[in-house]
């Protein structure tokens, strides 16, 4: 905010009478913020001069603060800075979700407004809807009095944490036996065991705010020598009521005093050369509040109507195409350059509700572009929906034209022919095109893209200077143009199976696919999210001969993860059986996301990007049916993380055939934004899974890259049998990018990049006799396995006499087959011996030629 309205200080004290002032110091959070420096907590820091929260320049915006147990609210008292708002809302709530007015006013004043109200929450805050100027809305204080039940009594005898939520830093072996809710269980033959390393921590969400009076941990051998017991009332901000560095192990009975609504152990000092392994962690209170019981898996009501935070930007015919096109141009210069966007923070998603646009819509890095119906010519864009190379920078080139997105609607071209010149993680799904569709830049440049699927383009798809593309389950007037690897399945209108003059590799049907899920409008206007049916032996658009088969949730089920949400919030959501709906946004977390419950949703837009903290797993999901997974960027933290993604449990054995878990548009990043680490980026443990388009990227360019700084072993380990891969991108890791060890595996698309680099021979070999890594290693137990369309390219610019033996590693034996395989060395960068195995002559030389093997055995 300008400076002439910086200065402006206002303060007063409270009416009297007001009750006890209970927002001070408390946890805040805000729709948006200005800048960095005006967080929302600035405004309960009780600080009226100094300090302050400020908004964006936009309507509406709230701030809230939560109480940490429900209160009777008497009077509210905001402190305004010079930008104010005109009107606005008081709202309380029980659960931040279902909000209630307890205070209206079109008329606000600004200055220090002391507002007699009455209302009850745990949650209170100011909603904005009209500013007072053309600023934001900015609050030195935001004060909250009112009254809580009293506290005392007795240590009571009830374990509050049995069967409550309970996460951890880490897991011995990623497995169900080592668990943290084993923790919690209430059997001592169970229990939680960490990682081999220091610190560990194991929390519990008692559900409510507690008075803490004792708490009792039973060891089993690995113990914590040196550890403390610590309360929180937000999963973030933790206080020390109990500290030791001479643990005993066995059962410690320990007397403590504290509040809050999360209790954990966290260990600095192990006693053995183990992690830290509880049989039971037991929580003790005074009853000085209400513990809420476990949760049986219902979500609590969440708004049909969401806010959706300030990433997102809804259009409606209503609004005028200028201010569509304004809002679009801004978005777009925002996020357009490739040296200042490609690693920022910025994510957006632009939205447009039924009807038709007459727009012209250019899309930058980490940009999703939808449409709200139902079906995709619900939205019609009268223009282009265009990437290309739109940077002097680029050359040219849209070799680095990776992480944005089209969906859900049709276009009507403005020249008869759209352009979607991409390279990795920008699939362009469920799209009408009118027309034609270019695949390469306006200038003919290169590009290393793709994906399509459930699209129709009722002219010619012309891919020209791509490289390589997977087309699937689409319907296309005509296609022209190859280079190495252009791969269909089940499309009408593709090319015939050719490989490799031209390289066309044709599937008629793809053998298991399920469409995306997707959100949309329904009749009265309420939000809901798609999830389309299965579909066996596929081929053309799941809505080409109407509706798209399927399902659908209201948006009452999904808890919709914004700016100031932690891992804890997430998995409290999670732990109460709602699905998630991340807005676009940089998102650190410190403990594991447990996906528990068959049929979870994790929908994400606007390219969400997920970051382990302190070496924490991201994400995992249980060996249930069902879970779907899309849209989701997960980018490795600058302490190793064992793997960013992990679905099912080692050793799962469930069949998963008539319900599987899906991962789509998921993509995997290790360094690049900065010194990310992480063994693995994806493990598959259930069995059926379907991995339909992901990128798993090791950096080979921008901040935190080398050899020894953004470490990373393998792109994907796949342990599950009857995994599906269609559309499988994996690059430069460092080991076997992809180790498939499940039986029945099938992949259709595969392209690959091995590390650029690598120091030298010796620092990359396989075996002591073989040079490098397979980028495609089947495991020699593997009895059946088949690929469609794969190839592998060489770029050892750091040594370039470095060499791999071959790119494909494979048992020999009648059920493991791959058919359409190649490889290429780019400029002559290195070579390649063997396409696979023994078989294939050696990819070299500056002519960047491709080597092929039509199929293998």
């Amino acid at each position: 905010m300008v400076a002439s309205v910086v200065g402006v200080v206002h303060t007063a004290a409270p009416a009297a009478a007001a009750g006890t002032l209970l927002s001070q110091g408390k946890v805040a959070t805000a729709s948006s913020t200005e800048n960095a420096g005006v967080p929302a907590s600035a405004a309960v820091d009780g600080d009226t001069t100094t300090t302050r929260w400020s908004s964006t320049f936009a309507d509406p915006q709230w701030l809230q603060v939560d109480l940490g147990a429900s209160a009777t609210i008497s009077q509210v008292t905001l402190t305004w800075e010079a930008a104010y708002g005109k009107s606005f809302e008081i709202q309380t709530s029980a659960d931040a979700s279902t909000w209630t007015s307890i205070y209206s006013t079109t008329t606000g004043t600004g200055g220090v407004q002391n507002l007699t109200v009455s209302g009850t929450g745990r949650y209170v805050r100011m909603y904005g809807t009209a500013r007072g100027t053309t600023y934001g809305y900015s609050l030195w204080e935001f004060q909250v009095y009112g009254t809580t039940g009293t506290t005392g009594g007795t240590c009571g005898t009830t374990n509050a944490a049995l069967g409550h939520p309970a996460t951890a830093s880490s897991t011995e072996d990623g497995s169900a036996a080592s668990a943290a809710g084993n923790a919690v269980d209430g059997n001592t033959t169970t229990r939680w065991s960490s990682t081999f390393a220091d610190p560990q921590w194991l929390q519990v969400d008692l559900g409510s705010s507690q008075s803490i009076c004792g708490v009792s941990l039973n060891w089993e051998a690995a113990y914590g020598k040196s550890f403390q017991i610590q309360t929180s009332a937000d999963g973030t901000t933790w206080t020390s009521i109990y500290s030791t560095t001479t643990g005993t192990g066995g059962v410690q009975n320990l007397t403590v005093s504290g509040t809050g609504r999360y209790v954990r152990m966290y260990g600095t000092v192990r006693a053995t050369t183990y992690g830290y392994s509880l049989y039971e962690f037991s929580v003790f209170t005074t009853g000085g509040g209400t513990t809420t019981p476990p949760t049986t898996g219902a979500c609590p009501t969440q708004s049909d109507n969401p806010n959706f935070g300030s990433n997102v930007h809804i259009f409606d015919p209503s609004m005028s195409s200028a201010t569509i096109q304004a809002q679009l141009d801004a978005d777009f210069n925002a996020q357009k350059d490739t040296n200042t966007a490609q690693f920022a923070s910025g994510r957006v998603a632009e939205l447009f509700k039924p009807g038709t646009y007459s727009v012209a819509d250019n899309v930058g890095f980490y940009t999703s572009v939808a449409g709200l119906g139902q079906n995709p010519d619900d939205v019609t864009i009268n223009g282009d929906v265009t990437v290309d190379a739109f940077n002097s920078s680029d050359a040219g080139n849209a070799t680095q034209n990776f992480w944005r997105s089209v969906e859900n609607l049709a276009i009507n071209p403005s020249s008869g022919t759209d352009r979607w010149a991409v390279a990795q993680a920008a699939p362009f799904r469920r799209i009408d095109v009118h027309g034609n569709l270019n695949l390469y830049p306006a200038s003919y440049g290169w590009a290393s893209g793709g994906y399509i699927a459930d699209t129709k383009v009722s002219g010619q798809v012309a891919s020209a200077s791509q490289q390589q593309w997977y087309s699937r389950d689409s319907n296309f007037g005509s296609w022209s143009g190859s280079n190495w690897n252009m791969v269909f399945s089940g499309v009408n209108g593709a090319p015939a199976q050719s490989f490799p003059n031209p390289p066309m590799t044709t599937l008629a049907t793809t053998p298991v696919s399920r469409d995306v899920p997707y959100l949309y409008l329904d009749s009265t206007g309420k939000y809901r999210v798609f999830l389309p049916s299965l579909r066996t032996n596929a081929s053309g658009p799941s809505w080409a001969n109407g509706s798209t088969p399927g399902t659908s949730l209201p948006m009452s089920q999904f808890y919709v993860v914004k700016s100031g949400d932690t891992a804890t919030t997430i998995n409290q959501a999670l732990s109460n059986g709602c699905n998630l709906f991340f807005t676009p946004g940089v998102y650190h977390v410190s403990q594991t996301l447990n996906v528990t419950k068959a049929n979870t949703v994790v929908l994400g837009i606007g390219m969400p990007t997920i970051i382990p903290d302190n070496g924490v797993n991201a994400m995992s999901v249980a060996d249930v049916d069902g879970v779907r997974l899309k849209g989701l960027l997960f980018d490795a933290g600058t302490t190793n993380s064992n793997a960013l993604l992990t679905v099912g449990a080692a050793g799962s054995s469930a069949s998963h055939a008539a319900n599987p878990t899906t991962i789509q548009d998921v993509f995997f990043r290790i360094g690049g934004a900065g010194a990310g680490k992480a063994t693995n980026s994806l493990i598959v443990n259930s069995n059926d899974s379907i991995i339909d388009h992901i990128w798993a990227w090791r950096a080979d360019h921008g901040a935190g890259v080398g050899w020894t700084t953004n470490t990373a072993d393998n792109g994907l380990t796949v342990n599950g049998n009857n995994v599906l891969a269609t559309g499988l991108f994996v690059e430069h890791y460092q080991k076997y990018e992809v180790q498939w060890n499940g039986q029945n595996g099938k992949t259709i698309f595969f392209q690959n990049e091995m590390p650029y680099d690598v120091p030298n021979q010796a620092a990359w070999m396989s075996t002591p006799t073989t040079n490098g890594y397979a980028a495609y290693k089947v495991a020699d137990t593997v009895t059946t396995h088949e690929a469609w369309g794969v190839g592998s390219y060489c770029y050892f610019n750091v040594n370039t006499s470095v060499n791999a033996y071959h790119a494909f590693e494979v048992p020999n034996t009648a059920g493991v087959k791959l058919h359409d395989l190649l490889t290429v060395s780019l400029g002559g960068n290195g070579t390649i011996t063997h396409v696979i195995n023994d078989t294939g002559a050696t990819a070299q030389g500056s002519a960047t030629v491709p080597v092929d093997v039509v199929s293998y055995p």
